[in-house]
């Protein structure tokens, strides 16, 4: 997690420029909890669906009947009439062309999931929390090798700005060019029928600008890639697309010091939520190593048993010869003598079959000889 004490502030216009302080908000010290991130997601995802289903009589339109048995063909409706190729042929059966399909669309279907607000708060924490970690922000894919600091925090002259000039050269100014570069060089053509609906192009996501006002969010709108949001309503859909924790977020000072009023702290309450204050970890120190090794726990734990009872598996020795020889010493040379002894008669078997083969041949090669 984030420890850091104290972030900076940095300026939109002059890089040189004294650089403040400002405290780090407890939301960015929350446990970070993946699971929970992937599960609020997912039902949130649905609930921007809209109810779709098919036409009650798809399928049902063609005038047909089975047959019944006796006709040597299966019993699935078939077309009446004749005259066309068309008649005789499988109707309404989802394994027959121009049948219904199979488990139909219903309006009616549940689309939408209730979510607990105390998990939809949980996940939106653990969010933030991780994107002020680097090491989570660059594996869900940014570019931020140069970027001064995470969580990156610019002062309140961004909320100015209303032409998307200033807003790109804020961004190069502070070295999120690399990511902007890296969702134009994503964008490509979407697989399959969306293609056909107004989203033909896809790419991937940039930077997340979070305003504590709706001003200057104009200017950013026409970046390719970069989303804007309210620090006020923050949503887990921006946060963590889909699914996946550390999004590369730019907090401007206003936005970035509304964070404790809005989320709390593990002491104190939130000023907008009610009765609500941040999770706590299960562990404090997550090295269970180091926990277990320690003298507190070391100085609970009792000592080792000395000369204890140990529990030998017990084998069977006329399955397992290495019982058997622990037994019985002279197995070993019984079973080789025995093996050998096999062994040799099996040979002296051979022979003797090779000589009464040879024994046979010899008498019919005499008895033809005294007919001739």
């Amino acid at each position: 997690m984030a420890a850091r004490p104290e972030v900076t502030v940095y300026s939109s216009k002059d890089a040189a420029a004294t650089k403040t302080k400002i405290a780090l908000p407890e939301v960015f010290l929350a446990p970070i909890r993946p699971d929970v991130v992937r599960t609020v997601h997912r039902d949130m995802a649905k609930n921007a669906r809209q109810a779709y289903g098919v036409y009650r009589r798809a399928g049902h339109q063609a005038s047909a009947e089975s047959w019944g048995t006796g006709r040597a063909v299966a019993r699935i409706p078939r077309a009446s009439g004749g005259g066309t190729h068309r008649s005789g042929q499988g109707a309404y059966g989802n394994q027959c062309r121009g049948g219904h399909m199979f488990g139909m669309t219903k309006t009616w279907r549940r689309w939408h999931r209730r979510i607990n607000r105390d998990q939809r708060r949980y996940a939106t924490a653990s969010a933030l929390a991780a994107s002020a970690l680097p090491s989570l922000v660059t594996a869900r894919g940014h570019k931020i090798d140069d970027v001064p600091e995470i969580p990156l925090v610019v002062d309140n002259n961004v909320s100015k700005f209303q032409r998307t000039k200033d807003a790109v050269a804020l961004l190069q100014k502070i070295e999120a060019q690399d990511d902007l570069d890296k969702v134009d060089l994503s964008e490509h053509i979407r697989a399959g029928k969306g293609k056909w609906r107004n989203r033909r192009y896809i790419s991937r996501r940039g930077p997340l600008v979070v305003f504590a006002d709706s001003d200057g969010v104009r200017a950013f709108n026409n970046i390719n890639g970069v989303d804007t949001a309210n620090v006020n309503s923050l949503n887990l859909l921006q946060l963590a697309p889909g699914g996946h924790v550390g999004r590369f977020c730019i907090w401007t000072q206003a936005a970035f010091s509304a964070l404790p009023q809005i989320f709390g702290g593990f002491d104190t309450q939130s000023k907008t939520k009610r009765n609500y204050t941040l999770p706590r970890h299960t562990l404090s120190n997550s090295d269970v190593t180091r926990v277990i090794n320690s003298p507190e726990v070391q100085q609970a734990c009792r000592d080792r048993k000395r000369n204890a009872q140990k529990n030998v598996l017990r084998r069977n020795p006329l399955r397992n010869k290495s019982a058997l020889v622990k037994l019985n010493p002279n197995a070993k040379v019984t079973k080789n003598g025995a093996a050998k002894a096999k062994v040799q008669a099996r040979a002296n078997a051979r022979r003797l079959a090779r000589q009464a083969v040879a024994a046979r041949a010899a008498a019919v090669k005499k008895q033809n000889a005294k007919r001739k």
